[in-house]
């Protein structure tokens, strides 16, 4: 069995998470702090959306796996999956960019987060009523 498109999207957060990785060790470096963060708002931005990736992306890699390999009709996997990367991208674009506050990128990727959470445990709840009744 093979989740091709689920595969792409973990890929694709993958290297978003390194991404941001790098972001919070510079500060990390910067301030010689291993631990916690200071009172840079910068920094602590830079670690919320690292960890809010975090967060989120499991749950929502998984989700789409398990459609995936139920048989979850592909074209829907793939476009509930790119709302949900789309949204965790624009999450941390909007998260730093914004210093923490308000950014039309944070409150966008959120909703789409959110959307593509809901589609696909609306997809996995409908695939298992259809093949299980």
């Amino acid at each position: 069995m093979i989740v091709p498109v689920s595969a792409v999207f973990a890929a694709v957060l993958g290297l978003l998470l390194l991404v941001l990785s790098g972001i919070v060790s510079r500060f990390r470096l910067k301030y010689k702090k291993s631990l916690g963060v200071t009172d840079d708002r910068d920094f602590e931005a830079a670690v919320r959306a690292q960890a809010n990736l975090v967060e989120y992306a499991p749950l929502g890699l998984i989700m789409l796996a398990i459609a995936e390999l139920n048989g979850v009709h592909s074209g829907l996997v793939y476009w509930t999956g790119m709302a949900f990367v789309v949204g965790r991208v624009l999450h941390a674009f909007g998260m730093i960019n914004g210093r923490g506050g308000p950014h039309i990128a944070r409150m966008i990727g959120i909703l789409l987060t959110w959307a593509g959470i809901l589609a696909i445990a609306v997809l996995l709840l409908w695939n298992v009523f259809q093949v299980y009744g």
